[in-house]
C-alpha cells in the first residue's frame, strides 16, 4: 500500500510517509488536550487533575445550578444569537455586492471583509475598549455584539461566495427582465438557492461569537459577563472541575455545529 503512488506525479505514500507523520503529530497536539478535559470534567476531586482518581458528574450539577453560571449562558448565547442575525445579513449582502464588482473594487471590498481576520485579537479587543469607553458601550450586550460581528463577517463572507461562486446569475438576470427589481429577485430566486451557504456562514458566525473570550475580557463584565469570561476567571480564582464541564458542553456543542456546516456545505456541493 505505501508503494502506490499518491498522486499522478508518481510520488508514493512511503515517500510521503514524513508528511503524514507531521500532520498526525498536529492533529495530536491540537486534539489530545480536548480529551483530557473530557475525563477530568468527571473528576469526583475537588480539583483539576489527570487521570482522576475518582469519577462524579457532580460538576456538571454544579455548573447547572449555579445562578452565575447559567446567567452567563444566557448572556453568551442571546450576544451570539443576535451576533449571527446582524452577520449573516451584513454578510450576505457584502459577499452578494463583492460578486456583482469587478477588478480592483471587487478585491478591495474583499480585502477590506477579511482584515478581522488578519489583525491580531488582541489589538482589536484593545480598540474596543478605548472607543467603547469614550461612547459608553463597555459592559453592554450592544458593544459585544458588534464587536462580535465585525469578527464574524469574514466566515458569512467566505461562506456565502463559495456559494455564489457555483451559482448562475444570469436566473437572477431573468426574473429582473421579468419585471422583479434587483431585491426581490435575489430574495426569490437567488437567495433560496444559496440558502445552504448561507446557513453555513450563520453557524460558523454562532460559533465564533460563543466560543470568544479575548474582546469579551475587555468590553463584558458585571452582569453582561459571557461565560467564556466566566471560565477565564474560575481558572484564575478557584480551579475547580466546573470549568472542565463547561468546556466538555462546548466542545460538544463545537462539534455539532461544525459537523452541521460541513454536511451543509457538502449538500449544496452534490447540488
Amino acid at each position: 500500500m505505501l508503494n502506490r503512488p499518491a498522486t499522478e506525479t508518481q510520488i508514493t505514500h512511503f515517500q510521503r510517509l514524513w508528511l503524514y507523520m507531521l500532520v498526525a503529530l498536529v492533529f495530536a497536539f491540537l486534539i489530545i488536550p480536548c480529551l483530557i478535559v473530557v475525563p477530568m470534567s468527571f473528576s469526583g476531586s475537588k480539583y483539576l487533575e489527570f487521570p482522576p482518581r475518582s469519577w462524579s458528574l457532580q460538576w456538571y450539577g454544579t455548573y447547572l445550578g449555579s445562578s452565575e453560571w447559567r446567567a452567563a449562558t444566557f448572556v453568551s448565547l442571546r450576544a451570539a444569537l443576535l451576533t449571527t442575525v446582524f452577520a449573516t445579513t451584513f454578510g450576505t449582502l457584502a459577499a452578494y455586492g463583492i460578486s456583482r464588482a469587478y477588478g480592483a473594487a471587487s478585491s478591495l471590498a474583499r480585502g477590506v471583509f477579511m482584515l478581522p481576520m488578519l489583525v491580531p485579537l488582541i489589538l482589536v479587543a484593545i480598540g474596543c475598549f478605548f472607543v467603547y469607553a469614550k461612547i459608553g458601550l463597555n459592559g453592554t450586550t450592544t458593544g459585544l455584539v458588534m464587536a462580535h460581528t465585525v469578527l464574524a463577517l469574514p466566515f458569512v463572507v467566505i461562506a456565502v461566495l463559495s456559494g455564489l461562486a457555483s451559482y448562475d446569475m444570469n436566473q437572477e438576470r431573468v426574473a429582473q427582465s421579468l419585471g422583479a427589481s434587483r431585491p426581490w429577485a435575489f430574495l426569490t430566486v437567488t437567495l433560496p438557492q444559496i440558502r445552504l451557504s448561507v446557513m453555513s456562514g450563520a453557524l460558523f458566525a454562532f460559533v465564533t461569537s460563543f466560543d470568544e473570550v479575548v474582546i469579551a475580557l475587555f468590553i463584558s463584565g458585571g452582569e453582561n459577563a459571557t461565560l467564556t469570561r466566566l471560565m477565564f476567571a474560575n481558572i484564575r480564582d478557584q480551579i475547580d472541575p466546573t470549568v472542565a464541564a463547561i468546556s466538555s458542553l462546548l466542545i460538544g456543542l463545537s462539534m455539532i455545529l461544525l459537523v452541521g456546516s460541513h454536511l451543509l456545505r457538502g449538500r449544496e456541493d452534490r447540488k
